[in-house]
């Protein structure tokens, strides 16, 4: 359907509600919350069996604009539905889902299908609103073990939370909180009410809810971590695993992060979270072994690009991450989460803290602080350095005349300053102001390919790159005067490369190669959902696209070169896509052994813990990996993790995955028959 025709469908829709239909007619209005601020909506309109959607986020110069309309059959289950608008950062979106005579039938831009099935099956739109998300509960709680086949593919499972009172006085509600599975790798929390009604969507750090309840934000955040911190405490338990006395890691190849080599066949024993031993004897009769089979030990891996999220923290740890650096966040909602970790009571990475600073602009992402006074933003910075952060990330709409100022003072607090480059400034100009650090090689990369008024606050900062980078000539003055000034600053980049890969390699229906490694193991929704366009990208403009792909990888090989350091991140699926960032900087002619450097000592160094970790030595924190294969050879071995030591602390991804409905990528390297774990608390 047109976009024209399903505005005329909505219009008719309005004018029979206010005939004879409009008593039946009902709405609804929701507000989408982040960081206490209104950025979006959702309207629903009910009448009879029939439903209007209107979808809306404006947050960060980017948010999907959609309209559903969805039909419901006699069990509540739709029977037709289309979606029509575009996606969260610009792509197209048009969907229909139809059940006629016993057969189902989808298309959307990326795929399409159909099924035979007696009675109306359950459809997953690959685009839809929050909304649906209470008539997946509803469907799944009509079986006995409240799962739910879904098509395309897939299962979904709703485990009830407990109920929950939102509101104040006369105006609260109590309602159903559910954890909704197999839509994603983590857990969806959704609130329903009388029939299974939708009322929110929580996450820490954005809600939807009935617009009543639009001044509940901090409650409803707080609710939303306390929901997550119950399940994910009991997850916690049932993964972790604490021997007694001393861990012998044995048959391990040791990669020596210093100069890249590996080492002979020996013997690694881990006690009191430390490294205590690094020796090739067989470990004693009756001691707790772990055979490493030949494999590759490894220090811990880092990712810099981070946004926390609370069911991260598992798939960081079995990707063998257990050190991250937020770079943006709810800083209460940060700062809740990083004390569970710490304490041990959920899963996670040791978290390195960066303090978001925005700008005020109808453009303005809302994380951290959002500023609209120099004043204040120098405040905010003295706030950072008092609450024990590392260092401030600046970002699109701030003010260019208050970096330098921002950064002195942060400078003065002993802090570290990184950021996008603000709009209408050069990344030159960021760095000659103050900047340690550029995350995301397009903020590095945009100031050689557009003008001075041109606005990157929007999605012009990707189409700009995938349109223009691949013609620029990086032996030009303009990037090699750049280059020079960040040699000579010792300016850092976090490239997140693999991001950009995901965006201007997209295409419909489609696995891009950053993702091929690993989607295939992913819950089925999550495929379909990666495997769309996430850009406005026509068919001709490919080859320009995937041309400034190739110069990006050029980018990031001609700063290694010259001595640039670089930081692994992501700002994308935690862990899975951290790998698939070391995988791009091999392609793009990075050593394999110096890109594991770079991510292990390197990185450690970077952060100032390289006392601490970093390499596999006698008295440094047991933060292991270990893994199938030598990923020096073959950088993709660094997805084969058998086993992953936090502090001494024994972690199988293979464990950790199956729980998540992900198939595992190796099998766990398990204690010797007869060792056994103490019992951690489930609460």
């Amino acid at each position: 359907m047109s976009h024209a025709a399903l505005l005329a469908l909505l219009a008719g829709a309005v004018v029979g509600s206010a005939s004879g239909q409009a008593a039946a007619a009902s709405t609804r209005k929701y507000v989408v919350l982040s960081n206490g601020e209104r950025v979006g909506t959702l309207n629903a309109v009910t009448s009879r069996n029939d439903v209007e959607i209107e979808w809306r986020i404006d947050d960060n110069g980017r948010g999907p604009k959609m309209k559903e309309r969805i039909r419901l059959g006699p069990t509540g289950v739709p029977v037709g539905w289309e979606v029509e608008g575009v996606g969260w950062i610009g792509a197209p979106v048009k969907e229909s889902f139809s059940f006629e005579k016993g057969t189902a039938h989808w298309k959307t831009l990326d795929d399409e299908g159909e099924a035979r099935d007696e009675s109306a099956p359950l459809y997953l739109p690959n685009n839809g609103s929050p909304w649906s998300l209470a008539l997946d509960v509803r469907a799944a709680l009509a079986s006995p073990d409240r799962r739910r086949k879904v098509l395309p593919a897939g299962e979904i499972r709703a485990e009830k939370i407990r109920q929950v009172r939102i509101g104040e006085g006369e105006n609260a509600s109590t309602f159903t909180a559910w954890a909704l599975w197999g839509l994603d790798v983590v857990p969806n929390y959704v609130l329903t009410g009388r029939n299974t009604a939708f009322e929110g969507y929580l996450s820490p750090a954005a809600v939807v809810i009935d617009e009543r309840f639009a001044s509940q934000y901090d409650a409803l955040s707080r609710l939303a971590q306390e929901l997550s911190a119950e399940s994910l405490r009991r997850f916690t338990a049932n993964v972790s695993h604490r021997y007694p006395g001393p861990i012998y890691l044995t048959h391990v190849r040791v990669f020596d992060a210093a100069t890249g080599a590996i080492g002979d066949p020996t013997t690694v024993t881990v006690f009191g979270g430390e490294i205590v031993s690094i020796r090739p004897e067989a470990a004693p009769p009756g001691a707790l072994a772990i055979d490493g089979q030949g494999g590759t030990l490894l220090p811990n891996l880092h990712d810099l690009h981070a946004h926390s999220t609370d069911w991260g923290g598992p798939l960081h740890v079995a990707a063998g991450v257990t050190r991250t650096r937020d770079p943006g966040n709810d800083n209460e909602v940060l700062l809740t989460l990083t004390a569970r970790i710490d304490s041990g009571e959920v899963l996670g990475p040791r978290i390195h803290r960066a303090g978001f600073l925005e700008g005020r602009s109808p453009f303005s992402a809302h994380g951290g602080f959002v500023v609209d006074r120099l004043e204040v933003a120098l405040e905010k910075a003295r706030w950072y350095a008092d609450h024990g952060f590392s260092g401030i990330k600046i970002y699109n709409s701030m003010n260019p005349d208050w970096v330098k100022p921002i950064a002195a003072e942060a400078h003065r607090l002993g802090l570290r300053v990184s950021g996008h480059v603000p709009a209408f400034m050069t990344s030159e100009r960021a760095v000659r102001d103050g900047y340690d650090e550029i995350t995301h090689v397009n903020q590095l990369m945009l100031s050689f390919v557009i003008g001075e008024k041109d606005d990157t606050r929007t999605p012009f900062r990707f189409t700009a790159l995938g349109e223009r980078v691949g013609a620029l000539d990086l032996q030009a003055e303009p990037f090699q005067r750049m280059l020079r000034l960040m040699k000579e600053r010792g300016t850092t980049l976090d490239p997140t490369v693999s991001v950009f890969e995901a965006m201007l390699l997209a295409r419909p229906g489609k696995t891009t190669p950053n993702d091929a490694p690993w989607l295939d193991h992913m819950p089925r929704p999550l495929q379909r959902a990666r495997r769309q366009l996430v850009l406005d990208v026509k068919p001709s403009d490919y080859p320009t696209y995937e041309a400034s792909w190739r110069k990006l990888l050029d980018v990031i090989a001609l700063l290694h070169r010259e001595g640039v350091r670089l930081v692994p991140g992501t700002d994308d699926i935690a862990g899975f896509v951290l790998h698939s960032e070391l995988e791009a900087w091999s392609q793009a002619g990075i050593p394999n052994a110096e890109v594991l450097q770079m991510a292990t000592l390197g990185t450690a160094q970077y952060l100032g813990v390289d006392q601490q970790s970093g390499t596999i030595a006698r008295g440094k924190l047991a933060d292991l990996l270990l893994v199938a294969g030598d990923p020096t050879r073959d950088i993709s071995a660094i997805r084969k993790v058998r086993l992953v030591m936090k502090g001494g602390v024994v972690y199988f991804p293979e464990e950790i995955h199956r729980a998540l409905g992900i198939s595992p990528f190796a099998p766990a390297a398990r204690p010797d028959s007869g060792a056994s774990a103490l019992a951690l608390p489930s609460e």
